[in-house]
């Protein structure tokens, strides 16, 4: 039995689909009483708070550092220098922006967002939104497990007892039967990605050329325009990625967050924020050190860490062996845990990390047995990784806008979020970033059936779609001002969402009816399109 306070809530007042999700706070690093509403006046009392609240944005964005974006980033780096670190830069609003939308969910609403998001726009929606991410988890933890082996063999380890012993931490982690002791686990491999700061040292990218990178510019690399385009959509699917938002809503859920503390988690995303930067940006800076001048392209994150070496030293490998490590294990956690958390809200099974496995069985059935398949597929002989790694960017690319533009809809349902719904600039913000990811989504859709797409096709791409999201923009912006309403905002710190069976049916206008229409068609054909194109490469 769970040792955690919990407190009885009134479900006729309240969403709360777990019991265990309300109680007192048990963080990694403090504990806050159910119930506390003392106010937080000095520095000590403050610090103690969010040393409390630190970990769900910690992990969510230190898991966005994962193996995938190792090999992301270190492509940039090796093929283009540190040119391409002002895409950093440009990410940091849309991060937050999305992850502060999931957090005011978690925190307000006590229900995950497959669950919203089945009750909100139906079955339908409600059912892909758990299928494409269970199959898009799936395929991501592979590349997590292909992160471990490469690391692991750099570092003259057997690889099956490596793959067997990864694997047996990232369960063994989640089944402690404790909300606070996998919450310290996790945040003790949060801080081994600060492992790159040391071998940042031993590469010594120029600092000039680093601050160089934050300008805006075009670099000329290898593969030209095409593939440059295609790297810049690889950065965004890589560091926004949708497994992020279930995530972030069911565990702040879950660690019992609620809209008292909401300042505190905002400071915890950005310190999220400021280590997944650091880490981003080091890689780029590390790659670029170790190959300038070189002639060779960028194969693979084993190719990145003995360039590392030839250029550092063997140290300076090793260190970025073992961070390569320990990102994969922090994101194998974290895409491992939204898939259970989803599909926990979706059927209605207890989902908590502060029950045990006895009391959970479904959640840890589902958490554990995704990380056993990943590990397995990665030890057979001759399973297609390249492959796997190729339908993993392309997927997330294609299903992105779709998690956006859901996000925002909910964000904006005065039934789910009452006075805590978008404001007018955290809307027109995040519509843009919708227009452009849908844009990139669909020239990565375009690419992977076309391998020879031109620099000039992918221009037009972006121009018919740039010319029908103006239109579109435009005919929304009419409708809103027509029917705008003043935000009532008074009683938002105690406010709460019913409970999903009291809420009103949303509204659904022409304008919205079309458009997810739109969506759902757009969804089906490029997934279906994707699918035959991986099966084809798969053939030979």
């Amino acid at each position: 039995m769970t040792t955690d306070t919990t407190v009885s809530i009134d479900r006729r007042t309240t969403a709360v689909l777990d019991e265990q999700h309300v109680g007192d706070i048990r963080g990694a690093l403090g504990t806050i009483k159910a119930g506390d509403c003392a106010p937080r006046t000095g520095l000590s009392a403050k610090l103690k708070t969010l040393l409390a609240i630190v970990g769900p944005g910690l992990i969510v964005l230190v898991g966005d550092n994962d193996a995938g974006a190792f090999a992301t980033y270190g492509q940039a780096g090796q093929n283009y220098g540190p040119k391409l670190l002002w895409t950093l830069l440009l990410l940091v609003p849309v991060l937050y922006v999305n992850q502060e939308m999931v957090l005011r969910l978690g925190a307000v609403t006590g229900v995950g967002h497959a669950r919203l998001i089945l009750e909100r726009f139906g079955k339908f929606w409600g059912a892909f939104s758990v299928i494409d991410l269970f199959l898009l988890n799936a395929l991501t933890l592979v590349t997590e497990f292909i992160g471990i082996t490469m690391a692991t063999r750099y570092l003259g380890l057997p690889t099956v007892p490596s793959v067997v012993l990864a694997a047996a931490v990232i369960i063994g982690a989640a089944f402690t039967g404790s909300f606070r002791r996998f919450e310290r686990i996790a945040i003790f491999f949060c801080l081994g990605s600060l492992t790159l700061i040391p071998v940042y040292v031993f590469a010594h990218p120029a600092p000039a050329e680093m601050l160089g990178g934050l300008v805006p510019t075009i670099p000329a690399g290898p593969g030209g325009m095409a593939e440059l385009m295609l790297l810049i959509i690889a950065i965004v699917g890589t560091t926004v990625a949708p497994w992020q938002l279930f995530f972030q809503q069911s565990y702040v859920i879950d660690k019992r967050i609620t809209p008292r503390f909401m300042r505190y988690e905002k400071a915890d995303l950005w310190i999220g924020l400021v280590v997944v930067m650091v880490g981003a940006a080091a890689i780029m800076g590390i790659a670029s050190a170790a190959f300038a001048g070189a002639s060779t392209s960028f194969t693979d994150t084993a190719g990145v860490t003995d360039g590392i070496e030839a250029y550092a030293g063997r140290t300076a490998g090793a260190l970025f062996a073992v961070a390569l490590l320990d990102a994969s294990i922090v994101g194998a956690f974290a895409v491992s845990l939204s898939s259970a958390y989803a599909i926990g809200d979706v059927f209605g099974m207890k989902h908590s990390l502060h029950r045990g496995a006895r009391h959970a069985k479904g959640f840890y059935a589902v958490y554990a047995g995704l990380v056993a398949l990943s590990a397995t597929i990665v030890l057979i002989p001759g399973s297609p990784l390249g492959l796997l790694t190729t339908g993993v960017q392309t997927l997330a690319g294609v299903l992105l806008p779709s998690a956006t533009v859901f996000l925002l809809l909910l964000c904006n349902d005065k039934a789910v979020l009452g006075p805590w719904v978008n404001g007018r600039l955290t809307n027109l913000f995040t519509s843009v970033v919708v227009g452009v990811l849908v844009v990139l989504s669909v020239i990565l859709t375009a690419a992977v059936l076309f391998p020879d797409i031109s620099a000039d096709q992918i221009f037009l791409i972006m121009a018919v779609s740039g010319g029908i999201g103006v239109l579109t923009a435009g005919y929304a912006l009419l409708r809103r001002r027509r029917n705008a309403a003043p935000i009532d905002r008074t009683g938002r710190a105690e406010w709460r969402m019913p409970p999903l069976q009291y809420l009103p049916p949303p509204e659904m206008s022409t304008g919205r009816k079309i458009g997810l229409t739109a969506l759902r068609a757009y969804l089906l054909l490029a997934m279906a399109l994707v699918i035959v194109k991986l099966v084809q490469l798969a053939l030979g």
